[in-house]
């Protein structure tokens, strides 16, 4: 795996008819890479020998198991294994026999459902609305309003949390449209319901379990063990593929947290976190410019913030140009060519690499098999290393998953058991706004009885008068009741979960802009 002085990770190399031994430098990782290749070719082997060079070297590691393979890093790989004498066999031909041994490593289990791993979160702030209107699928009326709700929420010192906190603040959002739209620009209560909907469907999705508190720290996935070895922190993936677009979402918001987080480090001599993003095309599809703008730009600066980004993919066209760019250390496992458009993308996915006189580049992306690659790893200053034919070295933990017995095992001695856990829910929007509401329902009501006790002069002076959270108004009581209960609707009440109904429905309106 390579030692501390050589600051590089052993790819693989070959034998007769394959090229010079292929090496990562650690100073060059930061450069971001691709892992390509069809199903089946050697992907998942390729991205478990990397976290296990990079662990070595004492970079912590993050990423997604999206098949349930790789939790097999956490076991040492062992000669009783059916493949262990074709393992021995590789090592000795690709010249690692001598260094080649089993081992275990230092494995951080993740899971945002909190089944098969430490429960991760994040809160909606954190999110942030662009972010949030791509998991929602918004439309740019619908994000517009998310954005309003938002600004809404900073300036009226409303924490959003969790979802039922964006749930609570978009019926307060919806019940003031009209003086909102005044301020900020239009605001519709279609669009607002468009949004509710969509939340409801994320919670379907599982969504809710991402939203809340204790949040993710970053530096409990930046760390190394008692040895120095970096973490691999491995996010259970295979149920979370059910919803690709919580997937990925949740990774590109890791990635910018890293990025918006994270100081500046220049070149240094290894990055401070690797980042693993398997089933990139999932990033990348259907994406608004936005969001591809920000991708780009995350890509493309956060190298300078020590982070290296490794993106796993079937084919380098899933990936677009301006981030392809972007990517030096190169892992091409085989690639089918069965129509025309598959025998242009090879052709195009060989012309990303540096001309080897000795072999036809796209000859061999398509011949090369299982375990062996089309490789180039930036050089000296940078430069990207001429392609070469390899044989990928054989992985030192164990291949395959470990039993759900040793998962449960290795997180119950995790150096963050515990912590994460038990949810909290602390005092946010949705409380305040409870609070507030029910503040205003109960000067409706004193206002009523008022009323009621008043001399009857005055009673028939004050029945042309309403209260608004409060504050009085024209109109009369029943009007007041009538149309804040034509706005909100039962299902949205049901969304407030423990408030109290009915003075929610007679208080919300104004409650919010009450001490202002």
């Amino acid at each position: 795996m390579g030692s501390e002085m050589s600051q590089e990770i052993f790819i693989g190399g070959g034998g007769e008819g394959y090229g010079v031994p292929q090496m990562l430098k650690l100073e060059y990782a930061n450069r971001h890479g691709l892992i390509a290749g069809a199903t089946g070719t050697g992907k998942t082997v390729t991205l478990q020998i990397l976290a296990e060079g990079f662990a070595a070297h004492g970079v912590p590691v993050f990423l997604a198991d999206v098949k349930g393979d790789l939790s097999g890093l956490a076991k040492a790989g062992s000669p009783e294994f059916k493949l262990h004498a074709a393992f021995m066999k590789r090592a000795e031909t690709i010249g690692f026999a001598e260094t080649y041994s089993y081992d275990a490593f230092p494995v951080t289990f993740w899971d945002i459902y909190g089944e098969q791993g430490h429960p991760v979160r994040t809160t909606v702030a954190e999110m942030g609305p662009l972010l949030l209107s791509q998991l929602l699928e918004l439309t740019e009326a619908q994000e517009g309003v998310l954005n309003i709700a938002f600004r809404v929420a900073d300036e009226e010192a409303l924490p959003l949390l969790d979802l039922k906190d964006l749930q609570a603040l978009l019926v307060w959002v919806g019940q003031n449209a009209r003086e909102l739209s005044l301020r900020y620009g239009n605001v519709t209560t279609a669009s607002v319901g468009a949004i509710q909907r969509n939340l409801l469907s994320l919670e379907n999705q599982g969504g809710l379990s991402l939203f809340g508190e204790p949040a993710l720290a970053l530096e409990d996935i930046i760390s190394v063990d008692s040895e120095g070895r970096g973490r691999i922190n491995i996010l259970a993936s295979d149920r979370l593929m059910g919803a690709p677009k919580l997937y990925a979402t949740f990774l590109l918001w890791l990635l910018s947290e890293l990025f918006e987080t994270l100081p500046e480090v220049g070149n240094p001599d290894k990055p401070k976190l690797v980042f693993f993003f398997d089933e990139a095309h999932l990033l990348f599809d259907d994406a608004p410019k936005a969001l591809m703008d920000k991708v780009e730009q995350v890509a493309r600066l956060i190298r300078s913030k020590g982070v290296g980004v490794f993106f796993i993919t079937q084919n380098p066209a899933d990936v677009p140009d301006d981030v392809l760019g972007q990517l030096g250390n190169r892992v091409q496992h085989a690639l089918r060519a069965f129509t025309g458009k598959d025998r242009k993308e090879l052709k195009a996915a060989a012309e990303t690499y540096r001309d080897n006189p000795r072999f036809d580049i796209a000859q061999a992306i398509r011949e090369v098999g299982v375990g062996e690659a089309v490789t180039s790893m930036l050089e000296k200053k940078g430069v990207p290393g001429m392609a070469e034919r390899t044989l990928i070295r054989p992985p030192s933990s164990q291949l395959g998953p470990i039993t759900s017995d040793e998962r449960a095992g290795v997180i119950a001695a995790s150096h963050i058991a515990g912590k994460y856990e038990a949810a909290l829910d602390r005092d946010s929007a949705f409380e305040r706004l409870r609070a507030r509401a029910e503040a205003a329902a109960r000067e409706a009501e004193a206002a009523e009885e008022a009323e009621a006790a008043a001399p009857a002069g005055t009673r028939e002076f004050t029945a042309g008068r309403r209260y608004d959270g409060g504050r009085a108004r024209g109109g009369s009581r029943r009007v007041e009741r009538d149309s804040i209960g034509e706005a909100l609707t039962g299902a949205l009440i049901k969304e407030l979960k423990g408030a109290t109904g009915r003075r929610i429905v007679r208080g919300i309106l104004g409650g919010l802009f009450k001490g202002r």
